[in-house]
Order: structure tokens, then C-alpha cells, then sequence
């Protein structure tokens, strides 16, 4: 053969030299298949549909969600937006949890709606009865997520889930803040568990990627169907990265619930917050649940101000030296955010206070964090 070709096929017939901790990553959008009949017959016939990486991946995130399958997307509002148009139809209808990320019920009342499918925006607070009595004979999906995006009520999943069985309708939670780890909704009655991986998965805050998982045969081939006709695709190396973040999940979510525990109780006693947003804590809305149904808790949490200027929100921020402003939260850096501006696109909360603040904790020595936090209430009260 002549040198260009030799060159072209060089180095092809390599196999791994040994056996290392890691999967392979295998960059690949061709497949080569062993024989002709196999172009049609054989199941992988391209990379998109993933390799050894995220075969890998999928294998690690069964194992943490309790499920039998397991499919990748390339962001987590993709895993949500996925899930819902691989099991809804024009005619259906689904209601949505307002406690829901932002951008899924942007999703929701957007583009589901567009497509004819009926979105109806719910109560996080809702009492079980109270959602139930809500579904009508078109209701084919109810979203959940707990503990709520930004106000953090807490939602009694298990009774959810039970009863919309029973009644056979769908569930679908965005379970990111506990992880997979420290609750897990398939095993609750949920039929559709998916999580941002963007955030404590990874905990690096550096690659988008979400995933969606079930033990339901059917929704699970329904979920391939969907992953297929969208073209989502992750690559082997964000899919490598991502379960070499998961095996140390639970030693750094850990050391985030402890911190976070630690902030969120020196802050209960200053004197500027009216009130802090974390359901670990005891006579927080939702407490009793909580403490029933999950393991442990995250670093995210909100606190409500007393009332003060904007310009006294801004010097409390501004005057933040380690934490970072910023939004997406589940890395190793603590952040913290303004959340009212978003809050005005909602319907049913009530009852603040002053204006909301969320904090992620990252993993940073609390002492640190609380003496950061001080800073900024210093500035808050001169600029008061």
C-alpha cells in the first residue's frame, strides 16, 4: 500500500496495553463493525449512541439511583426538557411544581405548550389531597422538586408518588439538590429520577451533563427513543470526568451538609435575618418530612433579610471576599445570589419578609465563611 494509506490505517489494531481504574475513552463517531450483517444487526452502530466512558458512567449512576437504566444528556435542563417530550403527547396534560428550576417551567409553559400539551403551575406547598385534586383525565405527568429551587419547601414525594400511581399518572422529580444520594425518588414511588450533573455529580464547575433514570421498562425505552430522535450526545471524556467525580460524591457531599449546617445556624442567630431556608434545620418549613425521607442534606440554602435598601443588598454582596457571585452552585466554591429578581415570575410565594438570598457552601472551613458572611452584614448594616 502505498505511505499515505499505510499512514491512514497505522496504529488501529492497538488494544489496551492493561487494565486500569478508569474506563477507556473512546473518541469515536464511526463505529466499526466486525462483518456486513452486522451494519444493521448490531445494537451500537455509532458513537453518539456512547462508548466505554459513558457505557461506564451509566453503570455508576444505576448504581446510585437504584435504577435499571440510566440515559445521558448534555446539560440537566436537557435531561428535564428530554424526559418530559420522550413521555408527553399533544393532549396531555402535566402539572408543574412552581418550586421547579426556572428554566424547566420556562420549558414547560414555552414549548410543551406550543406542542399542545396542557401546563398547569402548582403550589409547592400543596398538601398531597390538595395536588391530587388537581388531575383531571388528561393529566399524564406530575413534576416534582424538592426541596423547592430558591424558597426550598419541601414536597411529601412518597405520597405524591403513591397516589398519582394509583390514579396512573406519572412522576417526574429533579432530585439534583440531594444528589441521587441522600434521598432517592425511584425507590419512593417516583417514576422518572433525573439530576443536573452539572452540580455535585461533578462538584467541579466545569462540565454540563444530566441524566435520567427509571426502573420502568417501558419509559425506559421511551427515554432511548427520545435521547435518539433529539440527537443528544455526551463526549467519553466529559462522561470519564464526571464518574471520576462520583466516586468521592459522597465524601464531598458530606463535608457540604456539615459546613452548611454549621453557616446556616450562626446565621438563625444574627440579627438582620428574619429567617434561614434549610430543611435539616429543626421548625423548618418541611423539617419533619425531610428528616423522614432523606439521609443528609446539601450545601444549598436560602435566608430572608429583614427589610433593608437595595443598595444595602448590594454592599452585603459586594463586601463577600470568598464567596463568589455567581449562579449553578454544587462545586468545591461557595457562591451566594440575590434571589428576588427571579421571584417575581412566580404566583404563589408569599410571606418573605425582606429580600432572599441563596448560598451554596462550598468546601471551605466554616470559620472562614462565617467570618465572610459577617463582613458583609457589617456592610449591609452601614449602607442601611
Amino acid at each position: 500500500m502505498d505511505e499515505k494509506t499505510r499512514l491512514i490505517h497505522a496504529g488501529r489494531q492497538v488494544q489496551p496495553r492493561a487494565r486500569t481504574v478508569g474506563p477507556a475513552i473512546q473518541r469515536g463517531s464511526t463505529v466499526l463493525l466486525p462483518n456486513s450483517r452486522a451494519l444493521y444487526e448490531e445494537e451500537l452502530g455509532y458513537g453518539r449512541a456512547g462508548l466505554a466512558a459513558q457505557e461506564a458512567l451509566c453503570e455508576g449512576l444505576a448504581e446510585l439511583e437504584g435504577a435499571t437504566s440510566v440515559h445521558l444528556y448534555p446539560s440537566g435542563l436537557a435531561a428535564l426538557s428530554g424526559a418530559l417530550t420522550a413521555v408527553l403527547k399533544a393532549g396531555d396534560s402535566i402539572l408543574v411544581t412552581e418550586g421547579a428550576y426556572k428554566p424547566t417551567r420556562v420549558f414547560c409553559q414555552r414549548v410543551l405548550s406550543r406542542f399542545g400539551v396542557r401546563v398547569e403551575i402548582y403550589d409547592a406547598r400543596l398538601s398531597p389531597d390538595e395536588l391530587m385534586a388537581l388531575v383531571r383525565d388528561d393529566t399524564r405527568l406530575i413534576l416534582l422538586e424538592s426541596p423547592s429551587s430558591l424558597t426550598f419547601e419541601i414536597q411529601d414525594v412518597s405520597a405524591i408518588a403513591a397516589a398519582a400511581r394509583a390514579r396512573g399518572v406519572l412522576t417526574l422529580m429533579d432530585n439534583t439538590w440531594a444528589a441521587g444520594l441522600y434521598f432517592k425518588p425511584l425507590a419512593h414511588d417516583v417514576d422518572i429520577s433525573v439530576q443536573a450533573l452539572t452540580k455535585y455529580v461533578c462538584g467541579h464547575s466545569d462540565i454540563f451533563m444530566g441524566s435520567a433514570a427509571t426502573n420502568d421498562a417501558a419509559l425506559a425505552a421511551k427515554l432511548e427513543e427520545g435521547v435518539h430522535d433529539f440527537g443528544w450526545a455526551v463526549t467519553g471524556d466529559a462522561a470519564y470526568d464526571i464518574l471520576r467525580s462520583l466516586r468521592t460524591l459522597p465524601t464531598r457531599l458530606a463535608r457540604h451538609d456539615e459546613t452548611a449546617r454549621a453557616v446556616a445556624g450562626w446565621l438563625s442567630a444574627q440579627p438582620q435575618v428574619a429567617r434561614v431556608l434549610h430543611p435539616a434545620l429543626p421548625g423548618a418549613p418541611g423539617h419533619a418530612i425531610w428528616d423522614r425521607d432523606y439521609s443528609g442534606a446539601s450545601g444549598l440554602f436560602g435566608f430572608v433579610l429583614n427589610p433593608v435598601p437595595i443598595e444595602a443588598e448590594h454592599a452585603f454582596l459586594d463586601a463577600l471576599k470568598i464567596f463568589g457571585l455567581g449562579f449553578s452552585w454544587g462545586g468545591f466554591e461557595s457562591l451566594a445570589i440575590r434571589c428576588d429578581p427571579q421571584l417575581k415570575s412566580r404566583t404563589f410565594v408569599t410571606g418573605m419578609e425582606g429580600p432572599l438570598f441563596r448560598l451554596h457552601i462550598g468546601l471551605e472551613q466554616a470559620s472562614d465563611l462565617i467570618a465572610d458572611l459577617g463582613a458583609g452584614l457589617t456592610a449591609l448594616e452601614a449602607a442601611s
